[in-house]
């Protein structure tokens, strides 16, 4: 029997479907609970989605995956999955020591340093906080003295984690691209979220004692999201917004196989299996031609973004016509690994 962590509007949706379907034991368990660990005492594996504005997760989700590994419980998203999810320094130096094509990035702990760095580049850079989707607490820093504006930031007041303003811009940009009623609630709920702050918002402090740059590529007017499961490679395009190099969260997707780069996929499936990951997503970015990773995660949006893929690759880089779930895929490839352990 598995165990799934029923949280509405996440995997766990199609988990547990995945599970009635094919009468796969499984009972639904409390993450949360103080008893969490007692109550997995009959189950061979923990499925939990949990994401990045969930500051109760980020509290011990990680702790928690690690504790019931040592006691031999398959856990999805496992240590090597999730440990360095909505944390762009982790990846830095992860994708850095596997000698995965990153984008130059660069951390720093020091304000002196910082700003003694500042002097010795060039611009525009990409200002980053180390946690955010979506494009969320991403912008182009265009000269020296923004960069010491926000380096001075960093290390006094810090930034915001939620970034109201730019969920603010990002939902007048849909209001714009759909001019539908979803997309003018939704302008309306980011007014109301500088008045009435969300759970996560009050909970959350500001980050700090840090900055986070990465080189700024131009003339990429898309980027490539890449998803390996298993031995399967999915994935869109994303095409930037007019007037914005960012390209996540713009809604603007292609999905024909012929667009896709195969250095992009052979980059993909090569550092998915060096990271040993059950479910990465990469966003790629081209360099004079070459394929640079942007950065990662374990998880990604549910339903049509990538239920409308058309066919995933095999790691042999054959091209497979069919139906994608990606929440389907995970759930077997994890029934195989205990099936195999048993």
């Amino acid at each position: 029997m598995i165990a799934i962590h029923n949280s509405p509007g996440s995997f766990s949706d199609r988990w547990i479907s995945y599970c009635k379907e094919n009468k796969v034991p499984f009972k639904e368990v409390d993450c949360y609970d103080n008893n969490i660990i007692e109550d997995l005492k009959d189950c061979s594996g923990l499925m939990w989605h949990w994401n990045q504005e969930d500051y109760k997760a980020a509290l011990f989700a990680r702790q928690l995956t690690l504790s019931l590994e040592k006691t031999g419980l398959k856990t999805f998203p496992n240590v090597n999955t999730c440990w360095h999810f909505d944390d762009k320094i982790g990846q830095k130096y992860l994708l850095e020591a596997i000698g995965a094509p990153l984008v130059n990035s660069y951390v720093f702990y020091a304000k002196k340093k910082a700003l003694d760095w500042v002097n010795t580049v060039s611009f525009p850079k990409v200002f980053k906080l180390r946690g955010g989707a979506g494009s969320i607490n991403v912008s182009l820093i265009h000269s020296r003295k923004k960069a010491r504006q926000i380096i001075r930031k960093a290390f006094k007041n810090g930034f915001s984690s939620a970034n109201s303003t730019s969920r603010l811009k990002d939902r007048f940009w849909v209001l714009k691209r759909d001019k539908d009623k979803t997309a003018f609630k939704s302008v309306l709920k980011g007014f109301g979220r500088f008045i009435i702050k969300t759970e996560y918002e009050r909970l959350t402090h500001n980050q700090k004692g840090y900055v986070y740059f990465q080189d700024f590529i131009p003339g990429n007017e898309f980027d490539t999201r890449l998803i390996v499961i298993g031995n399967r490679c999915f994935g869109l395009r994303r095409y930037c917004r007019t007037g914005d190099f960012r390209a996540s969260g713009s809604g603007l997707l292609a999905y024909e196989p012929e667009l896709f780069d195969e250095k992009c996929i052979k980059i993909a499936f090569d550092t998915a299996q060096k990271l040993q990951s059950q479910s990465v997503a990469f966003d790629f970015i081209f360099d004079n031609g070459q394929p640079k990773i942007v950065e990662i995660s374990y998880a990604f949006a549910t339903g049509k973004f990538y239920d409308n893929c058309l066919g995933f690759w095999d790691s042999k880089l054959n091209w497979n016509q069919t139906t994608v779930n990606p929440q389907y895929f995970i759930i077997e490839d994890f029934l195989n690994s205990i099936s195999h352990h048993d």
